[in-house]
């Protein structure tokens, strides 16, 4: 994909459904009673990946686009797979999967790419041991491909050395599995759509603060059945977050994104934009399914630098990409801090941000937990991907403020969470 500088942005578009919000409606869905009718599904290849793999344990799910019907089979209605689970690339399936069938009566067993089978699955493998289950890393080095052979589960308390909405969800899920209550405390409070949405569908599960609301447990108990549900999956504020920056950076600029999931524990780059300056407006909010909504208005702002670090790190983990790029044409320093986090994603994020923000002009300085950016002018440059969609759609945000012509290599990789990205351009062309 080639791209350059341009002015004038104006329209309105909308986003495909929230990335996770898709994830967790077919998976529970899957171990409900009865039919869960989905609306704005993403169809992107991680979620995809999550239909793939509960067909394979015998669950009937039709999709037509963006609209997915599950007839689910309760929570004891899972079938043994006559294959490995291919979960792709999703980090999402493999760990809240886990946690599911961690409680069935049949051995199963789940890989992904050579990227997926790279990241950490420790993380869940500690806490699932904790609770009674039989799970291994089949070439022992703490990753997929998994292997869960039957056991028997109960409640634990865990505290959690990381804020993170997989792992949270992994042991949330095999407490519905378990012999008495489970919880959950975390550092800082991750995204909280698996207590949300188990909510609705009807599972005995709460959210308990702490004194002074630094820390937030979320727990839950063994319950008969789950309840399949109608659902209307807001927009990915992850995929209008690329909307929001080009609205803010490209000269002359008004954009309006509209049916938005601002659920807060998703919503820092909103915060950040507000910290950095922007003209950014809410409206149309509202609530549907536990989860709030809204259209959001952006037009082209003078931006300054700022510090981002602390609790407000979970909730904008997937948007530090294009953050960085914000803040590579604000004026003055940005600092992110306490993101190692970044890390462990589909690539090194703090590397390939800082390699990539270097090949066009930016004054940037990774840290271990984060990096620094001095703010100027970028130049067109060629971007390495690494097949990371969330790189590929940040950079293309950046060529479009940047002096000359920039080249996004391996762009199609979007299609893991936004298969219509270059598509949405050309409406506010």
């Amino acid at each position: 994909m080639e791209l350059c500088g341009i002015t004038g942005l104006k329209g309105t578009v909308s986003v495909p459904g929230d990335k996770s919000i898709s994830h967790r409606c077919i998976m529970f869905g899957s171990i409900a009673e009865g039919t869960t009718e989905i609306h704005n599904f993403l169809p992107g290849a991680d979620c995809l990946a999550t239909i793939r793999c509960f067909r394979a344990l015998g669950i009937d799910i039709r999709q037509e686009g963006s609209t997915v019907t599950v007839h689910g089979k309760g929570l004891h209605g899972l079938s043994a797979p006559s294959h490995i689970l291919d979960v792709g690339n999703s980090g999402t399936t493999t760990r809240l999967l886990s946690g599911i069938l961690a409680g069935q009566p049949f051995e199963s067993r789940l890989s992904g790419d050579e990227s997926l089978n790279s990241r950490p699955m420790k993380r869940i493998i500690d806490p699932l041991t904790q609770m009674g289950a039989d799970i291994t890393s089949i070439l022992g080095n703490g990753c997929a491909p998994l292997c869960i052979t039957p056991s028997r589960l109960h409640g634990i308390h865990y505290d959690s050395p990381v804020s993170s909405a997989q792992v949270k969800s992994c042991i949330l899920l095999a407490g519905l599995y378990a012999d008495g209550e489970t919880s959950v405390t975390e550092p800082g409070l991750s995204r909280n759509h698996t207590e949300l949405m188990l909510k609705e569908f009807g599972a005995d599960i709460r959210s308990v603060h702490n004194l002074d609301c630094s820390r937030t447990t979320a727990v839950i108990r063994p319950c008969g059945e789950l309840h399949g549900q109608k659902i209307t999956v807001p927009g990915d504020i992850s995929s209008a977050a690329y909307f929001i920056a080009a609205g803010l950076i490209v000269p002359d600029s008004e954009i309006r994104i509209t049916n938005v999931g601002i659920n807060p524990t998703r919503a820092g780059m909103l915060k950040v934009c507000e910290d950095m300056g922007a003209q950014i407006e809410l409206s149309n909010e509202r609530t549907e399914g536990g989860e709030k909504i809204a259209d959001i208005t952006v037009k082209t702002s003078r931006l300054h630098g700022t510090v981002i670090e602390g609790d407000i790190i979970p909730a904008l983990i997937d948007e530090i990409p294009i953050i960085a790029v914000m803040a590579a044409v604000a004026e003055g320093t940005t600092i992110i801090r306490d993101a190692a986090e970044l890390k462990v994603k589909e690539t090194d994020r703090i590397e390939t941000v800082t390699d990539n923000l270097k090949a066009m002009g930016c004054d940037i300085t990774p840290a271990p937990d984060g990096m620094i950016i001095n703010g100027g002018r970028l130049k067109g440059a060629s971007i390495h991907t690494l097949l990371d969609h969330r790189i590929a759609m940040a950079f293309s945000i950046a060529a479009l403020a940047a002096e000359g012509r920039t080249h996004i290599l391996d762009s199609k990789c979007v299609d893991v969470s936004y298969p219509t990205f270059y598509d949405t351009f050309e409406e506010l062309l």
